[in-house]
C-alpha cells in the first residue's frame, strides 16, 4: 500500500500530466536539464563531479567526498532514449555515489531521433571501456532506470558478443525491456500517472527506426541471458511497464541467473527518483544489494 505522501504526490502528478504529455521533445529535454542543475546543487558538499569528454558525447564522474572509493557504478539514465542529458543524469548518479560509496560514471549518451540505435548502446560501451581502465569488472555495477534500465541489460548482451568482461552486478529500475509493446496494458494505463503507451511506441519508433523491435540489443527480454550478472529489479505496480520487469526476472531465472524483483504496491514509473518514503526504502535495497559480496 502506498504511503499517504506518495498517494498525494501521485494525484498531483496526474493533474500536471496533460501539460507534461503535451511538451515537445526539446521542451522535455530543457526541463530535465533544469531539474538536473537544481538537483546537482543540492548535492554540493557531498559529491565532486569530474567531466569526461568522449568524441561524440560527455559523461561525468560523481565521486563521493567521504570514504574511500574502490568500486564504481555505470549509471544510464532514462528518458525513452529521446530525453535526458548529462545534467539530468548527474543528479541520481550523484545520489547513488553518496548512498553506495561508489564512484558513479553518469553518461550523457546521444539521443534519438538525431542519433538512433545503436548510438546510446555504443556510448554506454565506450563509457564502460573507460571504467575498465580504473576498475576491475567485478567491482563495477550497471544501474539504470526506464530506458536506461533496459540498456543495463542490452549492454551486457553486447559485451558477450564482443567477448568483453561483464560487470559484477546490475540494478534496473522500472526497466523498458520489450520495445514491441504488444501486451495489453489497458488496465495498468488507468493507474499509471506518468507514461502513455502511445508515447512509448513513439519513442521506440524514434530510437529503433527500421530495426526489428525484438533485437535483444533493443529488447533484452528476447536475448540469450545465460551468464548474466546478479540483478535487482525495482518497479511500481502502477505502471504500464510492470510486465517488462516481471518477464525479465522470469527470463533471467530460467536462464540460470540470480535476479530479485521488488514490486512496490501503488507506486509509479521510476518512483525511486522521487523523494517519497518508498524511494528511501528502494535506495536501501540497492545499497544492500551492491554491498553483498559476490559468491
Amino acid at each position: 500500500m502506498a504511503s499517504i505522501v506518495s498517494s498525494i504526490l501521485r494525484s498531483q502528478i496526474k493533474l500536471l500530466n496533460p501539460i507534461i504529455r503535451g511538451m515537445t521533445i526539446e521542451q522535455s529535454r530543457k526541463g530535465q536539464d533544469a531539474v538536473g542543475k537544481i538537483g546537482s546543487r543540492a548535492l554540493e558538499g557531498s559529491v565532486h563531479y569530474k567531466l569526461v569528454r568522449f568524441p561524440l558525447f560527455d559523461a561525468a564522474w560523481a565521486i563521493p567526498l567521504s570514504g574511500r572509493v574502490n568500486k564504481a557504478i555505470l549509471y544510464l539514465h532514462g528518458g525513452g532514449y529521446v530525453a535526458g542529458g548529462l545534467p539530468y543524469a548527474q543528479v541520481f548518479g550523484g545520489h547513488l555515489a553518496v548512498s553506495t560509496g561508489r564512484a558513479s560514471l553518469c553518461v550523457g549518451y546521444r539521443l534519438a531521433p538525431e542519433d538512433p540505435f545503436p548510438a546510446a548502446l555504443d556510448d554506454a560501451l565506450l563509457s564502460y571501456r573507460e571504467m575498465l581502465t580504473r576498475f576491475a569488472p567485478e567491482d563495477i555495477a550497471f544501474v539504470g532506470e526506464s530506458a536506461g534500465g533496459g540498456l543495463v541489460y542490452a549492454l551486457p548482451l553486447y559485451l558477450k558478443e564482443l567477448n568483453l568482461p561483464l560487470p559484477g552486478k546490475i540494478v534496473s529500475i522500472s526497466p523498458w525491456t520489450d520495445m514491441t509493446m504488444q501486451r495489453d496494458v489497458s488496465e495498468l494505463q488507468k493507474l499509471d500517472p506518468i507514461i502513455l503507451r502511445e508515447n512509448v511506441i513513439e519513442y521506440a519508433d524514434m530510437y529503433a527506426v527500421d530495426h526489428d523491435r525484438r533485437n535483444p540489443l533493443l529488447s533484452p527480454l528476447f536475448g540469450d541471458l545465460a551468464g548474466m550478472p546478479p540483478s535487482l529489479i525495482i518497479v511500481g505496480s502502477y505502471e504500464i511497464l510492470l510486465d517488462d520487469s516481471r518477464l525479465m526476472q522470469q527470463a533471467l531465472l530460467e536462464a540460470g541467473c540470480d535476479c530479485r524483483l521488488h514490486v512496490e504496491e501503488g507506486l509509479w514509473h521510476v518512483y525511486v527518483l522521487y523523494g517519497v518514503p518508498e524511494a528511501k526504502e528502494a535506495m536501501r535495497l540497492i545499497e544492500e544489494f551492491l554491498q553483498e559480496e559476490l559468491p
